[in-house]
């Protein structure tokens, strides 16, 4: 098992749990996380045996409080030229790490258990499912800051709860408790803080009973619908049912019709 400095990494029958591990720093992220998630991607991606994912953060009041500005202040420099092009390149390689975590074959449950802002937002975006404690807080404060959200947020968030509110929360940078994530379909779940990972877990062990090839196809039609027209999207629905019928048992499920 590999092993990490700011995540913690851990298997529970075909449930692996990633915790970001800064609790001091409200779990705030910077470059050395960002490559420690990278590998966990990719290990969980060669691990067969895992069939859900859970992301939440160390200790009770962040999930990921975004960007390290600290790190930041003190020459910590994400990007490694001074061209436009150089920035570039180095926003999207620290933006493909939370892409890679949207394309895991298996679902990725976001289990937000407090703070959720800036960059840990945009991470929360990029999973399958997003439940919270009913405690936590979320923003894309970036605008304030005087960039934009350039992991993912300007994309995901529109699609997430639309176009028109994304603009709102973007533009404004404002954060909105659990109650408006919901309501607007931020989050799909609210939970009290000492229920939430039971939640989580339960969920998980929901999704890791059914047949793994059958749920990680349904990801990857899902996906596509975000993506592309109606049609293609159908095209691709179907194709992808037929091969993975084979390795399904049609009647055998609990809740077929008899």
């Amino acid at each position: 098992m590999p092993e990490y400095n700011d995540l913690i990494y851990e298997v529970k029958g075909h449930i692996a749990i990633i915790t970001l591990n800064r609790p001091k720093s409200l779990n705030a992220w910077y470059k050395a996380m960002n490559d420690e998630l990278k590998r966990v991607a990719e290990h969980i991606d060669c691990s067969p045996d895992v069939r859900v994912a859970v992301i939440t953060g160390a200790g009770d009041k962040s999930f990921c409080s975004g960007i390290d500005l600290k790190k930041i202040t003190a020459g910590e420099n994400f990007i490694t030229g001074p061209d436009i092009r150089d920035y570039c390149d180095g926003i999207r390689k620290l933006r493909d790490v939370f892409s890679m975590y949207e394309r895991l074959a298996v679902p990725v449950i976001a289990a937000i258990n407090g703070y959720c802002l800036g960059g840990g937002l945009e991470l929360a975006l990029a999973c399958d499912i997003r439940l919270a404690v009913d405690s936590a807080v979320f923003s894309l404060p970036e605008v304030q800051l005087g960039i934009i959200p350039d992991l993912g947020g300007c994309q995901r968030l529109p699609r997430a709860v639309g176009i028109g509110m994304a603009k709102e929360l973007i533009y404004t940078g404002r954060r909105i408790d659990a109650a408006e994530a919901l309501r607007i379909g931020l989050i799909q779940h609210i939970f009290a803080k000492d229920k939430l990972m039971e939640e989580v877990m339960k969920m998980a062990r929901e999704i890791a009973a059914f047949n793994p090839v059958v749920v990680q196809a349904a990801k990857r039609a899902c996906n596509v619908a975000m993506s592309y027209p109606l049609e293609i999207g159908l095209n691709f629905e179907t194709t992808t049912s037929a091969y993975t019928m084979k390795d399904s048992q049609p009647g055998s499920s609990p809740f077929a019709i008899k």
